[in-house]
């Protein structure tokens, strides 16, 4: 009986193994599957306005257009809130760049370009922080998707909004939320059979989509209050006995700005692996990621403020405000019309995000995981499927400091970006060794076990400072020494550049062996010929039997002289 059992139980793991096509460099083992190896030219298909649409998940959404409401709130005069977000984008679009570039050069992820600054396993301490993010941040999109759902549903029925709650009390939600969060879920699994190399049609639709529906939204606004209102106006107003000139406050808020984006900046290369060149990367950035994201903040502040002078309240969040023009679903059929088609674009928008930044990136880090078992399409549904274990109705209205805590998250992801750029950039000039990321046997990158003990101490390094700040912030602690919110105001660069320069003096006081080698052939099949004579490496159809050779490499000296 027992023997039967294990044969079913081979028969079974077998069945799931994933499986890849030798043929095409896309083994499969404890370290490789066919989505973690370097992506090979046939499925490197995103061109500029990919990374437009990309970016536009970030910048056409909810939180972005909300994002001036936190710095007015904090008393900052209006060109004041919008120099924080002109800044703040420009250093997200940098950083991104900064961070994707490997992905860009060497066309692998941030599961493995963690590998070599890590060692093979201590890099799970990176990739483990993003599953987390991942798991929660795809449930509460998915709870704030079905927020925009309910609207949808109230501009068709109105009586949905005053539904019965068939709920228990003891639960923190009303039944019409909790029925548009399972609308939303369902309605967004399909996206999950879509691979990241068919990105562009959803791109495009989430991109006219929204920029249209907002910009409909700003004229209808504008057109109704016959003007743009008093908000648009607004002064410093520094609350009385500030502990904060507006210096600090410039700052904090720049510090904010890059921090609610760093999970998306760290594992920048899962995405830019994917693009046709490099111009195609930037382009897509700076258009979408820099310049589209301050206009989506313009234009959500300028609407605002005339719906302000419209209803003598301000409704910075959308579907509040799409709920105010219909009057709760009693306003007139047009009125509820046009709120379906706002809500409906807004929600489309949400989804893709969701699916694309949260569900597809935790599948792209799970897969590093269990690369026998789980690739991208099965990582992200275990992501999304998570999402019910998660509750995000219990965390979105009873655990406010939980929320709290993982939107500061950058404390501690800052300090890993910084790792990322000075071990790439400035340790290794550039160069890596793929073979060896993909294997412990005679790996360069294997270090101690696995562990590349300079990383964990360097990253350490970089959040101690700015977790007290973190601390007190969360607890609202206005007795505790200003030194810690001053420096939790600049965690992001302290975290950054602290870990990168600890780094960096540990790798020249204990210098790690075989930095800045590479593969002088292509042994993946990875690099068109003009890419494989760029970086001095024999590309696949000219390959000779060139590791039995005993000669010294004539492609690292041409590397070499290229650098």
């Amino acid at each position: 009986m027992v023997v039967g059992l294990r044969s079913r139980f081979e028969v079974v793991r077998e069945k799931i193994r994933l499986h890849g096509d030798e043929a095409r460099h896309e083994q499969t083992d404890q370290w490789s599957n066919r989505d973690l190896i370097p992506l090979p030219p046939s499925r490197r298909t995103w061109g500029w306005f990919h990374y437009f649409g990309f970016w536009t998940l970030s910048s056409l959404n909810i939180t972005n257009w909300q994002t001036p409401s936190s710095f007015l709130t904090q008393g900052l005069s209006v060109p004041q809130s919008m120099l924080i977000i002109i800044v703040g984008r420009f250093l997200i679009a940098a950083f991104s760049t900064l961070i994707a570039w490997c992905g860009l050069r060497w066309h692998i992820g941030f599961t493995i370009q963690n590998r070599f600054t890590w060692g093979l396993r201590a890099s799970y301490i990176p990739l483990l922080q993003r599953i987390l993010l991942n798991f929660i941040w795809n449930a509460i999109q998915c709870w704030n998707g079905g927020r925009l759902v309910a609207v949808c549903l109230t501009a068709i029925w109105p009586s949905y909004a005053k539904m019965r709650n068939f709920l228990p009390e003891s639960l923190p939600t009303t039944g019409d939320q909790f029925l548009g969060f399972i609308i939303f879920w369902i309605l967004s699994t399909p996206l999950l059979w879509v691979p990241p190399e068919k990105f562009k049609i959803p791109f495009l639709f989430t991109s006219i989509y929204s920029a249209l529906g907002m910009l409909s939204m700003m004229i209808w606004a504008l057109s109704t209050a016959k003007g743009v209102g008093p908000l648009l106006n607004t002064g410093v107003a520094l609350p009385e006995g500030s502990m904060w000139n507006v210096s600090w406050l410039l700052m904090a808020g720049i510090n904010q700005t890059i921090g609610g984006i760093t999970a998306g900046i760290t594992n920048g290369s899962d995405f830019s692996r994917y693009a046709r060149n490099w111009q195609a990367y930037v382009i897509g950035t700076i258009t979408s990621g820099w310049i589209t994201g301050i206009l989506v903040c313009f234009v959500g502040l300028v609407t605002t403020s005339a719906a302000q002078k419209i209803y003598g309240e301000v409704y910075w969040n959308p579907p509040d405000l799409l709920m105010m023009m219909m009057n709760n679903g009693d306003g007139s059929s047009a009125a509820r019309a046009g709120v379906f088609f706002l809500a409906f674009g807004f929600g489309v928008t949400s989804m893709f995000e969701n699916i694309c930044g949260n569900a597809v990136a935790g599948g792209i880090d799970l897969a590093g995981l269990w690369p026998h078992y789980i690739n991208i399409r099965r990582g992200a549904m275990i992501t999304f499927v998570a999402a019910w274990i998660v509750q995000p109705w219990q965390l979105v209205n009873r655990a406010v400091t939980f929320i709290q805590v993982l939107s500061s998250f950058s404390v501690f992801l800052s300090p890993i970006i910084g790792l990322m750029a000075a071990d790439f950039y400035l340790l290794r000039g550039g160069k890596i060794r793929l073979s060896h990321l993909y294997s412990a046997k005679d790996s360069s990158y294997w270090y101690w076990n696995g562990v590349n003990w300079r990383a964990p101490v360097a990253w350490i390094c970089g959040w101690v400072p700015t977790i007290g700040g973190l601390i007190v912030t969360v607890n609202q602690d206005t007795s505790a020494p200003r030194a810690l919110y001053e420096l939790y105001f600049m965690a992001f660069f302290i975290g950054f550049f602290t870990s990168a320069l600890i780094f960096i003096v540990l790798n020249k006081l204990f210098p790690v062996v075989g930095m800045g080698e590479y593969d002088e052939v292509d042994v993946y099949g990875t690099f068109t010929t003009k890419e494989a004579a760029k970086l001095g490496i024999i590309p696949v159809e000219f390959q000779t039997d060139a590791y039995d050779s005993i000669e010294p490499s004539l492609a690292q000296e041409t590397f070499d002289k290229k650098e």
